[in-house]
């Protein structure tokens, strides 16, 4: 291969290629980030110079990617297609961070405190984009006040498709009709001398959010910390605790109430301070709850009124505990930005600082709707231990109305919030062969810890997690009732 073959694109914004003109930029952007995730795959066994060039043909297909001081300047010689690289070549990578896309290095300089690389593209998401762009600017149009920047007015407007191919009703549905419903988690172990699941109530919803959606999201969280650093939200609404030791520096900001999580110093109990106030339901969390009651993971009969945001930093973790009655069930947490374990259990055991021992450890993938209701949310603990690296929790809850903050008022946008229909043909025809199929229960009969389950006393329980895409209409659509506040 001569070095004409090996010469680099070198293409000015000016002169883009005519491919290129038939896409929109955020279509360019999605498909860019779609070949940077598998640059890998694509160049295995490529020597360096074909490596290259791909990665910077791939760098072309952003309008707003460029190309590092080092990459503009590197020779275009090349001793052949061996791998061996020139002398220019050796210097290049001396000067330059990055001399391929998909780097270790490309992540570490983020624009916002809690910016990581972005979720992993499929080639559903790329053609599922970012939803949220309509439904929030129409919120804002609307005239809701929320904490907000013009920066992030100017990054909704861009992010909405200028040309979609079908219709919001429709793209939403096909997005709804593949969503795929964890349920019927199940680990029984023995409570007041009885044995009994744990887990019952408990669901895991993935496919909710596109990559492009949870990146919006993490964007904003990240403007909110920023707003929250600077005292532009409410005195409650923002707490940046000190991170003092392991497992405690874990940053929240709450919207709808102020939730006390342990006696304050004015020797207020745990729960809502309904005297105290705080900032607003934001428009795109709002976009979220309603996302949340169309798509069947929360019922419209328990439309959140208040979230909190947990940021954790690496080391920082929640232990052990059951939410408080001041909020009925069912409530629900999204993870954003790296998976985690949430760890489940009737008697969960702290070992150290951010390390605790439970019966069942549950994957918590990145952009997932963990659901908590029954005995999964009133029997059952629930802890997150230590976190490897930066994640983001929202949880949703609806407050008990006795417990409401003073001069509450309900958002009249989240009222009369109605669940999409399913096609129950068609669900039949994807579950039908997996209905009449139960996988038989095994008991722990070692009694030590077996893939995630704990130390629990030998026979007292066993586990068996089952999934299922979409369900019965029946079991989606089961909620029990909230046991009375304590």
């Amino acid at each position: 291969m001569d070095e004409q073959q090996h010469q680099r694109p070198h293409q000015s914004p000016a002169s883009k290629d005519p491919f290129l003109l038939n896409y929109q930029p955020s279509e360019l952007r999605i498909a860019s980030e779609f070949f940077t995730n598998w640059l890998p795959f694509l160049s295995k066994d490529l020597c360096n110079h074909c490596t290259q060039l791909l990665s910077d043909r791939i760098r072309s297909i952003d309008p707003e990617s460029s190309l590092c001081d080092g990459q503009k300047e590197v020779s275009n010689g090349s001793d052949g297609c061996n791998g061996q690289l020139n002398e220019n070549s050796d210097n290049h990578d001396d000067n330059c961070d990055t001399h391929s896309i998909g780097s270790w290095k490309d992540g570490a300089e983020a624009n916002s405190p809690v910016e990581t690389p972005s979720p992993r593209m499929s080639w559903a998401d790329m053609a599922q984009e970012d939803e949220f762009g309509e439904e929030e600017h129409e919120a804002i149009n609307g005239g809701t006040a929320v904490p907000a920047s013009n920066s992030n007015l100017e990054e909704v407007a861009k992010a909405t498709p200028e040309k979609p191919t079908l219709p919001r009703e429709q793209r939403e549905y096909i997005r709804f009709m593949n969503v795929r419903r964890k349920k019927d988690f199940m680990c029984f172990e023995r409570v007041n001398g009885k044995l009994v699941n744990i887990l019952e109530g408990l669901e895991l919803h993935t496919g909710i959010f596109s990559a492009a959606e949870q990146k919006r999201i993490v964007n904003y969280v990240a403007s909110l910390q920023e707003m929250g650093r600077k005292g532009e939200l409410k005195d409650r609404t923002f707490s940046a605790p000190q991170k003092w030791m392991r497992g405690k520096g874990r940053q929240t900001i709450q919207f709808g109430c102020c939730y006390n999580y342990a006696v304050d110093r004015d020797g207020n109990p745990p729960g809502i301070l309904q005297g105290e106030m705080v900032d607003p339901i934001p428009d795109l969390f709002k976009v979220i709850i309603r996302r949340l009651i169309r798509w069947h993971v929360l019922p419209p009969t328990c439309v959140p009124d208040s979230c909190i945001v947990n940021i954790y930093e690496e080391g920082d973790c929640i232990p052990p505990h059951i939410d408080n009655h001041d909020f009925v069930r069912p409530f629900c947490t999204v993870s954003f930005l790296s998976e985690c374990n949430i760890l489940f259990g009737s008697n969960l055991k702290v070992i150290g600082p951010g390390e605790f021992d439970g019966s069942l450890a549950i994957p918590l993938p990145v952009g997932s709707v963990l659901v908590l209701n029954g005995n999964g949310a009133d029997v059952a603990k629930h802890c997150v231990p230590a976190v490897p690296t930066k994640r983001i929790s929202i949880t949703f809850r609806r407050m008990d109305p006795a417990k409401r903050p003073m001069g509450f008022v309900p958002e009249p946008d989240l009222q009369g919030i109605q669940p999409l229909t399913y096609d129950n043909d068609k669900e039949k025809k994807s579950t039908g062969s997996r209905s009449n199929h139960r996988p038989r229960r095994q008991r722990d009969r070692r009694g030590g810890r077996n893939e995630g389950m704990g130390s629990a006393p030998r026979n007292d329980r066993y586990s068996e997690p089952r999934e299922s895409n979409q369900s019965s209409q029946r079991s989606s659509n089961r909620w029990s009732r909230a046991r009375p506040s304590s």
